[in-house]
């Protein structure tokens, strides 16, 4: 042991600062002799009143004076009575606040921790404390002492602590040997965790460099890597060149694990375009079967019915809308054909075709069912048409294998939705799994109609699902084209229209719903944003704050979303007292804060607000805003719309602030008004695909905060990502499927 070295050990008194998120900490102890020192370093879950044997360093900081600085540490549970109160009264164990520990204590003493995890029933001695309350103290103490034991081991070897949950999740007190008999299952895309810092878990545990498992785990994470690229498939060269990269490796070594993976049904190999394509099984066969669905029905006609003129223009006459050639063309193509596409841009009555659709159905007597592939987005169809609608997978049931953390649908070729004709908007957003499980779901024969604007950002999910079907050219395509004249009297509508050509929108207007505020400096961008949302739109135009939603292409910079959510925090819902927060990393959760949800959770429970009724699933994308915080129960209650849900503290990763959010998470959204920051980032974020979408979301007003030169440099920017997809191929006939 070095010189400077020492052993110390002590008493937790105050826990100053702690990240959830990587476990650093900084902690107030009292030393065995008496001592009161800070002690700095990756001490994760503590809690005032539990014992620490510590070996560090001693540091001098010019901020913070002498700290003790970590390096190992083993954690003593407290002993005394003292130390157990202290320990309980910290809320370390859910359901046990400071008068629930006194009681504890007073009864049981010494003894009092050994009960609570081994003879929780003798709690209910207590006044207050039922069987089921001392069964759930006792789950979480218990549950609490083997995610700490794991998170050491985690940070031992310079994991993420986020990984405990799930892991204990799966795996309970067996984790650590789970992972010590093959490292590499933290690269399942349950985990997420970060390759590289898995294999060096792996090399220090002594997996050898040409390990088998380490070749095939680089495989299969290059493959599942890509799909957040979009890519549905890559090439055989470009995957062993990949992974030769990631590896350090020979091709030979490579070629040989891709070989075992195909020997073994892990990955698909399939010749497409002249070349060799690398699939994961579950996205080769989502691209073979919808292939297999929308060829079979595309295929067929219905016969028109006798009277469709009459219908049609019954349906004009009911709805008082007198539709144009195109409308008109797609309405009538809706009542003889299987598959039917409608594309247009802003303004060309999309939503006027599909209520017009919709009345055609309903005189057929044909069940239709309306679907979005996000809340925001169904909750908007719904509106618009006067008819419910429902997100994609609410309307199959998505079901969520905790376990395995395998997605799965109520709704399959077994249980098939039961209604004859389907309508999707936002087609754009919908990746090519969720159209898989959207086909299945629908029984032989049910009509298909999908409706979107090609010209938006693509699926954040893998494939290129609508652009596909469209240039593929073997569904029936009714491309809308005519800007109505109300629409021409937005200027919104028209720079959009004018972006999508390539030509530089208008800037001058200030008469008109679309302003441009030039701003040379990303520090007046945010403070002009602020002053938008907290004073002048509430102040002189009356639209709530509530009503916007600031958009910008980045997460990161000066006016990024991490930024921004910050700064507009502290004007529309600063720190008052009596106001709850909770720290997650670097932002504080706050009573009254709007968040969004960032990924599907299929578990969820929700309540209704208006009465009775719940459910099962809170989805990405969608916005709450948080109604209380309890540091008892350990819980974020958070309002979305018409219900409520809670969100213990360990599951706060899944939320985020949503005052600012990047132009791909608005996809399907529309609102009242829009902010829309513009200023320096990446140029594969700066594109015209992303202007366009960011415009298309204002409803009333949008307002572009920024440079002229940024909006020059996405409206000539027309590079579209390249997406592997084989799908249009195969649609073609030039691929088996």
């Amino acid at each position: 042991m070095e010189q400077d070295t020492q052993l110390i050990r002590g008493t937790v008194q105050a826990v100053v600062f702690q990240n959830p998120e990587n476990g650093y900490s900084v902690l107030k102890v009292l030393t065995e002799t008496g001592e009161k020192i800070t002690v700095v370093g990756t001490i994760p879950m503590s809690a005032v009143g539990e014992r620490l044997a510590i070996v560090g360093k001693w540091t001098h900081r010019v901020n913070f004076g002498q700290q003790f600085e970590a390096e190992f540490l083993e954690r003593l549970m407290p002993e005394t009575a003292g130390e157990i109160l202290a320990f309980l009264s910290s809320r370390a164990v859910k359901g046990i606040g400071e008068r629930t520990a006194e009681k504890i204590v007073s009864r049981f003493g010494a003894k009092s921790l050994d009960i609570l995890e081994s003879d929780p029933e003798q709690l209910t001695a207590i006044p207050g404390i039922t069987s089921q309350k001392a069964q759930a103290m006792s789950e979480s103490f218990r549950r609490q002492s083997g995610i700490r034991r794991l998170i050491e081991f985690l940070t031992m070897y310079r994991l993420p602590v986020r990984l405990a949950v799930r892991l204990f999740r799966v795996f309970g007190d067996l984790a650590q040997d789970a992972l010590r008999d093959d490292p590499y299952l933290l690269t399942d895309p349950y985990y997420g965790a970060d390759f590289s810092a898995v294999d060096a878990f792996a090399i220090e545990l002594g997996v050898n460099a040409d390990d088998e498992r380490r070749v095939e785990a680089g495989i299969i994470f290059e493959l599942s890597y890509n799909l957040s690229g979009g890519h549905t498939f890559i090439p055989l060269e470009k995957l062993m060149e990949a992974t030769c990269q990631l590896l350090d490796l020979e091709p030979a070594v490579i070629r040989a694990g891709i070989d075992r993976l195909h020997e073994k049904q892990e990955l698909v190999l399939s010749p497409i375009a002249g070349l060799l394509a690398c699939y994961l099984p579950q996205l080769y066969e989502a691209e073979c079967s919808v292939c297999r669905r929308i060829r079979a029905d595309a295929e067929q006609t219905l016969p028109a019915p006798a009277d469709l003129a009459q219908i049609v223009q019954d349906i004009s006459r009911h709805t008082c809308i007198d539709y144009a050639p195109q409308q008109l063309e797609a309405i009538r193509e809706a009542a003889c054909r299987r598959v039917l596409i409608v594309t247009g841009g802003p303004g060309t009555g999309k939503t006027t075709v599909m209520s017009g659709i919709l009345e055609l159905f309903d005189r057929l007597r044909i069940k239709t069912c309306l679907a979005a592939p996000t809340g925001r987005a169904a909750k908007r169809l719904s509106v618009c048409t006067g008819r419910e609608a429902s997100t994609i997978h609410r309307l199959l049931e998505a079901q969520f294998d905790d376990d395995s953390g395998a997605l799965g649908f109520f709704h399959d070729e077994d249980e098939p939705l039961a209604c004859d004709a389907m309508i999707v908007d936002e087609m754009s957003m919908v990746d090519l799994q969720l159209m898989d499980a959207l086909l299945r779901a629908l029984k032989p024969g049910c009509r298909l109609v999908l409706v979107g604007d090609p010209d938006q950002l693509p699926s954040v999910g893998a494939g290129n699902l609508f652009s596909d079907l469209i240039r593929s050219g073997i569904c029936r395509t009714v491309r809308l084209t005519q800007i109505f004249r109300q629409a021409q009297e937005s200027l919104i509508v028209m720079n959009a229209h004018a972006v999508n050509r390539g030509e530089f929108p208008v800037l001058t207007a200030t008469d008109r719903d679309f302003f441009f505020l030039r701003r040379s400096t990303s520090e007046a961008a945010v403070q002009t944003i602020q002053e938008l949302c907290g004073q002048r739109l509430p102040s002189r135009l009356g639209i709530d704050p509530t009503e916007i939603q600031v958009l910008t292409p980045t997460r990161k910079t000066q006016t990024g979303t991490h930024a921004l959510n910050t700064a507009l925090q502290a004007v529309l819902n600063p720190p008052a007292p009596g106001k709850r927060e909770k720290k997650y990393g670097d932002f504080s959760f706050r009573e009254g804060d709007r968040v969004m949800q960032i990924r599907n959770n299929y578990d969820i429970m929700w309540r209704k607000l208006d009465g009775p009724g719940s459910g099962t699933g809170i989805f990405n994308g969608d916005i709450g805003f948080i109604d209380s915080i309890d540091f008892e129960q350990e819980l974020v209650t958070v309002r979305f719309d018409d219900k409520t849900a809670e969100y213990t503290f360990d599951m706060l990763p899944e939320l985020e602030p949503a005052y600012a959010m990047t132009v791909h998470k608005s996809q399907g959204s529309e609102y009242r008004a829009v902010i829309l920051c513009l200023m320096a980032g990446a140029p594969m974020l700066l594109t015209r695909s992303v202007l366009y979408t960011a415009i298309t979301r204002a409803k009333e007003l949008l307002i572009v905060v920024g440079r002229e030169d940024m909006i020059a440099a996405m409206t000539a920017n027309d590079r579209r990502q390249r997406r592997y997809s084989g799908l249009k191929l195969r649609l073609e006939g030039a691929a088996e499927c």
